[in-house]
């Protein structure tokens, strides 16, 4: 299924993968060297003061999927309001820290929902704080970009990024002009310490099916995906927290 036969109000999608770099530049270094090609432009979040490059890995696992490098942008300055941080922990000064220090890393993901309000509902039922749905956009020269997506004011992805943020786009998305990368995602493994309360969020969002199999028990959280490139089969996989007791 291509992505612009995609109908994503039917049912629930793994929607990208998010890499943090410290910059652009030596995020395109680390997709060059790790997928072995040249992500596509993307372009600035105003509201967060961060910038990306994109690349397509949409197949038939994920039709409708897409890798994310982001970073902080240098000559903007965000628009939040006082006090809120960056989407993915961003400002945090211990990842800020870990990507200086070993570059360009996988650290989160994002489901597409075709109701964010009732999945942030059922989430906030069970306890789980995703944060506030707010309304983002960014231009692009096929037009505007918007999206509603679930952030905390502290910026803080949950459960060590295994939990994804959710996501609901407009009437366009990254997809339908990205072009095909040669890059495919064939699998997002999640790994956790307490893969039962991961497995119970993920199901109150109605994103468990997104994923191969069950989030596994592990003593440290982890994200592995695995692409299919011109390189061959590659995986990737968050690092282990350098700030963990």
């Amino acid at each position: 299924m291509s992505p612009s036969t995609f109908d994503p109000a039917q049912a629930a999608c793994l929607d990208h993968l998010v890499v943090v770099a410290a910059s652009l530049d030596e995020g395109s270094r680390w997709c060059r060297r790790t997928l072995g090609v040249e992500p596509a432009a993307g372009g600035a979040h105003p509201l967060m003061g961060t910038h990306n490059r994109l690349l397509n890995v949409s197949g038939p696992a994920h039709p409708r999927a897409y890798l994310e490098i982001i970073a902080i942008d240098p000559q903007a300055r965000p628009t939040l309001p006082p006090g809120r941080q960056r989407w993915f922990d961003m400002d945090d000064e211990a990842l800020r820290a870990q990507v200086a220090r070993h570059g360009p890393q996988l650290v989160h993901w994002v489901a597409s929902v075709p109701d964010i309000a009732a999945a942030h509902a059922a989430l906030a039922a069970r306890g789980v704080d995703r944060g506030e749905v707010i309304t983002a956009g960014r231009p692009t020269p096929f037009g505007l970009l918007e999206w509603r997506i679930t952030v905390r004011p502290d910026g803080a992805r949950l459960m060590d990024g295994c939990l994804p943020t959710l996501i609901q786009w407009g009437e366009r998305h990254p997809c339908h002009s990205l072009p095909d990368s040669g890059v495919t995602l064939l699998s997002l493994a999640l790994e956790h310490p307490d893969a039962a309360a991961l497995q119970s969020a993920c199901a109150a969002a109605g994103v468990q099916g997104l994923l191969r199999a069950p989030a596994a028990r592990s003593p440290s959280p982890r994200l592995v995906a695995t692409f299919a490139t011109p390189l061959g089969t590659v995986t990737c996989a968050t690092l282990p927290s350098e700030n963990r007791p």
